[in-house]
């Protein structure tokens, strides 16, 4: 949902989540949250555009507490519900990058999607950003939503990266089968991930 052209650099985004995560802890929260989306990919050494910072949290109250400790920051959406996508969602300006914080209220009984049930809960890497320890949603749960969204921008650099450094290839086929990719899409990536 960001409106900001997709140029973050990764000491962007490791600088506005340190601030972020620092104005957190000051507040004296504590709220289990995971980084995804494009910046997600960029913190495990991706090229590819990314625009924002988007935080997942389990509960909208979650929401609030990242507001809460956000407040001396530019406020770009105060923290509401939004229908079409069934988000609990605000926006800051942290450091001149927006910070997003969403819910996700989809059901599913998955456990290999992006930003919904148990996926991006169970499937995750810790990455530094200053002085925090980040849990950051893994590169096969994003390869799947971005084939899904059909974003060669965002998928070809992630399939780059994944050939030379290494992927869970289970991980990945069930999340390509969870978004009901076709199989001859599905055949085509394993190949492709296959020859590098």
């Amino acid at each position: 949902m960001g409106n900001r052209e997709p140029s973050l650099q990764l000491v962007d985004v490791t600088t506005t989540l340190d601030m972020t995560l620092t104005a957190l802890r000051a507040a004296g929260a504590d709220s289990a949250y995971r980084v995804g989306g494009t910046s997600a990919a960029l913190l495990q050494g991706v090229h590819l555009p990314a625009g924002d910072i988007d935080i997942l949290v389990a509960r909208r109250e979650d929401v609030d507490t990242f507001a809460a400790a956000l407040s001396s920051f530019p406020c770009l959406y105060p923290a509401s519900w939004i229908p079409e996508s069934s988000q609990y969602f605000t926006r800051y300006e942290v450091n001149g990058v927006d910070v997003e914080v969403s819910t996700v209220e989809t059901e599913t009984d998955s456990d290999v999607m992006e930003c919904v049930g148990r996926g991006p809960w169970e499937h995750y890497v810790l990455i530094t950003c200053g002085s925090h320890r980040v849990p950051v949603i893994r590169l096969e749960l994003r390869l799947a939503t971005e084939l899904l969204r059909e974003r060669p921008d965002r998928y070809e650099p992630l399939l780059g990266h994944m050939g030379k450094h290494g992927f869970d290839s289970a991980l990945l086929q069930r999340a390509m089968d969870a978004h009901q990719l076709p199989a001859e899409r599905r055949r085509l990536i394993q190949d492709r991930l296959a020859r590098r």
